[in-house]
């Protein structure tokens, strides 16, 4: 019997051994995921010089985050949503509805302790659970398509809404306490570091805008915020490559980890010569590191992915998918709660039109951000990227004057690229 052999490389043969992927085709390989942070940079960019340099403006920073929060808050909701297969078009009239009650709490009904900003909080986020657990029992259990059940939740909360509103009218002014959530910023625990002493008049009064001292409490937290990825993303890298697993090019991950780590410290630092980080901003982050944690580290992150991917296969597999289901639209209650508390504590007050047409961005952020709408792919980067782009677009249009129309007719484009992109690159996959 003969045995067959692998001949020896000859000289100039390349051996079997595969040399490390360059750079580039990395990049290319990785387009998705580099081409959302590559095109938020450049969209920045770009307003930053069509609006004369308002967009970094401290003041417009801030206020592009406190304008923008609620709707990276309930993408994080709808990311699990979409990746389990679903969709959800009722948070914007949920969160509408949720602002309408927490003000008829706190400023109509004469409910004592229960008007604290603080217990009507929390009150509205079980109520928008309770909401959640409704249309998700329908959708669990009975089979209705959830594009139907949040279809008739979008028109049901919508007009529970005006009702609780009295048709047209606002209720406020809402508590200062409860307003902080939205437009409040964290307190300077460390101490103010002044670089450049303010500029005094002859009158003896300080010239606002002169001078340049920095909030420290906030550069801290910038600092170690930055550190923090830094170290997760070097853990993570390693604990790929020991499991045999191929990671990208070191050179490739430390320009993108350099680039990363450049824009926050970038944008800490001008928020640290504003007031500091705002409150809704913090809560945010944590969200984000909260909705990492559940996506890559817990099991029931692995099922709704699993759910999203092939649900039947799923249910084969001994995953309880209708309970799973249920859950993910009770998630998706609480945080449309959650951003109809920060809607308002924006406005300082509720109106009937709160939250209109905001799942329409809430969607589209999720969808740029790489979701697909067949269920099983997505990253919560990617939403909280694709929720900055469409930010960004909305100050940036509204500050250059861009007529509202105009600008609803360039987030559908960009809706549109990014999914046709997205749908390009599974062809070619």
């Amino acid at each position: 019997m003969t045995t067959d052999t692998t001949p020896a490389p000859q000289s100039g043969v390349a051996s079997e051994v595969q040399p490390p992927r360059v750079a580039v085709s990395a990049l290319v390989t990785n387009l998705r995921d580099y081409g959302l942070i590559l095109a938020l940079i450049a969209i920045m960019i770009f307003f930053q010089f069509t609006t004369n340099g308002t967009l970094f403006k401290p003041v417009n920073l801030s206020n592009l985050v406190q304008q923008n929060s609620f709707i990276i808050v309930m993408a994080l909701g709808m990311l699990l949503v979409i990746v389990s297969g679903h969709i959800d078009l009722s948070v914007g009239s949920v969160a509408g509805f949720i602002g309408a009650l927490a003000a008829m709490m706190m400023v109509i009904w004469p409910l004592g302790f229960l008007s604290n900003p603080l217990v009507v909080s929390i009150v509205c986020l079980i109520v928008g659970a309770a909401i959640g657990a409704a249309q998700g029992y329908w959708i669990a259990y009975h089979r209705i398509p959830s594009f139907i059940v949040t279809l008739a939740g979008m028109l049901i909360f919508r007009g529970i809404c005006q009702a609780l509103l009295g048709g047209g009218s606002s209720v406020g002014p809402l508590p200062d306490g409860f307003k902080a959530l939205s437009s409040g910023f964290i307190p300077d625990l460390i101490g103010t570091w002044t670089i450049v002493p303010p500029i005094v008049n002859a009158a003896g009064k300080t010239i606002v805008g002169s001078g340049l001292s920095l909030h420290m409490t906030t550069i801290v937290i910038g600092i170690i915020g930055v550190l923090a990825y830094i170290y997760f993303g070097l853990k993570a890298r390693r604990t790929r490559e020991s499991h045999g697993y191929e990671a990208e090019p070191f050179a490739l991950y430390t320009a993108k980890t350099l680039v990363i780590s450049a824009l926050v410290l970038f944008l800490v630092y001008q928020f640290a010569t504003y007031r500091g980080l705002p409150i809704v901003l913090v809560v945010m982050g944590l969200l984000i590191a909260l909705f990492m944690f559940v996506t890559k580290r817990m099991t029931i992150g692995r099922r709704i992915y699993a759910l999203g991917g092939n649900a039947k296969a799923a249910q084969l597999s001994g995953i309880n998918i209708e309970r799973l289901t249920l859950y993910v639209f009770i998630n998706m209650g609480v945080l449309s709660a959650l951003g109809g508390l920060i809607i308002a504590a924006r406005l300082g007050q509720a109106v009937p039109a709160a939250g209109l047409g905001s799942e329409l961005d809430v969607i589209a952020a999720v969808f740029i951000g790489g979701a697909s709408a067949m269920g099983g792919v997505g990253q919560v980067i990617g939403a909280v990227v694709g929720g900055f782009i469409m930010g960004v677009m909305n100050n940036g249009m509204s500050i250059m004057g861009v007529n509202v129309d105009w600008q609803q007719v360039v987030k559908g484009l960009v809706l549109l690229g990014a999914v046709v992109f997205d749908v390009y690159n599974k062809k070619k996959g």
